[in-house]
């Protein structure tokens, strides 16, 4: 067909090394810029636009030109998609499915690519453009696992593969994944070890940082890499998170400890915690800070400092209270036995922020009654489709089917003792008025257990038909707790307590 408007896209994943500049196209990109200009001028088409992403994987879905390109196909500003190959568009078998296979045809789009000979005007390649798909993801797979494997080759050989070494070391300039101490941030860290195990604590060795001007390790390493901003946040302050992660790290001692996150996937860049067992740890790699003393001496403390918090347990507000003067997330401490909310930036930086301050009982009453004037408004439709997403999402995790799993063993098993408990009888192993005995005491388990079961089978029912909304059952029952405050709030903001009135400001900012 003649008259064709072209949408002409291109893709690297690699920064070519014959760019003269960051802003100049790649010798590979010009290549296929010619080679796509070509084959248009040939089929007579008129190019409606070129599409460049550059240094970018075929399985990144936020590439800039790839996702304006989407949005112009949408909207049908031009009739086909060109590309090299069909791995320049994407590398995903699910993006294939959902756009060349899918969404390009209701919207009256073709896609072609040159070289593999994709075409969606020619219906028999489909099944060829699905196994290129096919070829393509289990390359991506191949390419990730390898990368990964020698990345923990080399941690597991004593290497530091990092961006940036940790605070208080650089880079070795003579011997690739080696790490020298910085003299001046190391001497940081000395003074933080030994101020800990004078007996100073986490948020007043932050506070004393920041009173004697020493510059945190975000800012330590601007001004290292003379990208200094003089107009730095409050947010660069020394807080107590970097202490207590300072304190815990054993790097300090000489290990190189790596791995502590990795990726969920190879279709996925967010990076998630790994359990400790994973780790990759190396002793003796490079020299250390603190002396083996100093080090076991602030490990006891922190040890018999820990305070017995239930594990598994969230606080129903739980990073969701910030501090209106500064922005910072409150903690959360405990006073004459009465729980309160404060911001810490105050205490270690007096005068960055004047600080909030609340009791979680007053914090309660102050959600509860903001969410009672919100009820009277609310859009319920739009709660009820939040709530079936987070059901969705806590099934997805499979916790609920693994419990049910564990019950149903557990019934079993007492089943078969209740077996051979009556075989026994029979047999005369045991006496009768012994085996009423134990059979009354196991059946009282498995009828506990099934009835622990019902109770999980009745409520995922419930769960699938129940249409009424969350915010109804937290009004009637004037209780708060962690799964409402996760549908409903956004963030909540206090403010300080007015002088006047005594009281304390609180704006509750929802999700709807």
């Amino acid at each position: 067909m003649d008259n064709y408007k072209a949408a002409l896209y291109c893709r690297l994943s690699e920064e070519d090394k014959n760019k003269k500049s960051d802003s100049d196209d790649s010798e590979s990109i010009q290549n296929q810029k010619a080679m796509l200009l070509k084959y248009a001028a040939d089929m007579n088409w008129s190019v409606y636009d070129i599409y460049s992403d550059d240094d970018r994987t075929g399985a990144d879905r936020e590439r800039p030109e790839f996702k304006r390109l989407i949005d112009d196909a949408e909207q049908k500003k031009f009739d086909v998609v060109l590309c090299k190959t069909q791995s320049r568009f994407t590398r995903e078998v699910e993006l294939v499915e959902k756009y060349i296979h899918g969404l390009f045809p209701v919207w009256g789009i073709r896609f072609v690519s040159i070289v593999d000979n994709a075409d969606t005007e020619n219906k028999g390649n489909k099944k060829s453009r699905q196994i290129n798909a096919l070829v393509n993801e289990w390359y991506l797979e191949d390419m990730s696992e390898n990368i990964r494997s020698v990345l923990d080759s080399k941690r597991r050989s004593g290497k530091h593969i990092g961006s940036s070494a940790l605070y208080g070391y650089k880079k070795d300039p003579c011997k690739k994944g080696h790490l020298i101490i910085d003299d001046e941030a190391a001497a940081v860290v000395r003074k933080v070890f030994e101020l800990f195990v004078s007996g100073m604590g986490k948020t007043r060795i932050a506070r004393y940082l920041n009173e004697h001007g020493v510059p945190s390790p975000a800012v330590y390493k601007s001004i290292k890499n003379q990208d200094f901003d003089s107009n730095l946040k409050s947010g660069k302050l020394w807080r107590y998170p970097a202490v207590s992660s300072m304190l815990a790290n054993e790097m300090y001692i000489g290990n190189l400890v790596q791995g502590k996150y990795g990726s969920a996937s190879y279709k996925s860049k967010k990076n998630v915690s790994k359990p400790k067992e994973e780790w990759i740890c190396c002793e003796g790699t490079h020299d250390a800070i603190i002396p083996r003393e100093l080090w076991v001496k602030a490990q006891d403390m922190i040890k018999n400092r820990k305070r017995p918090y239930k594990t598994g347990v969230i606080g129903v507000f739980s990073g969701k209270v910030r501090c209106s003067g500064c922005g910072g997330v409150m903690r959360s401490v405990k006073s004459h036995n009465i729980r309160y909310l404060q911001c810490s930036r105050k205490y270690v930086s007096p005068g960055s922020c004047a600080g909030a301050f609340i009791s979680v009982s007053a914090l309660e009453s102050a959600v509860f009654k903001a969410l009672m004037e919100f009820s009277e408004a609310a859009d319920r439709e739009k709660i009820r489709s939040e709530q079936a997403r987070l059901r969705k999402n806590s099934k997805s995790d499979g916790s609920a089917e693994q419990n049910a799993k564990m019950l149903k063993e557990k019934a079993a098993e007492i089943n078969d003792v209740i077996k051979s408990l009556y075989i026994d009888k029979v047999r005369g192993v045991i006496s009768e008025s012994d085996f009423l005995m134990m059979y009354h005491d196991i059946k009282n388990k498995a009828d506990r257990i099934n009835d622990e079961l019902a109770a999980d089978e009745s409520a995922s029912g419930n769960s699938e038909q129940n249409s009424g909304c969350v915010i109804d059952d937290y009004t009637e029952s004037g209780t708060l707790d962690r799964a409402l405050t996760d549908i409903m709030i956004d963030r909540i903001m206090i403010e300080k307590k007015d002088a006047q009135t005594g009281e304390v400001p609180v704006t509750v900012y929802w999700n709807f």
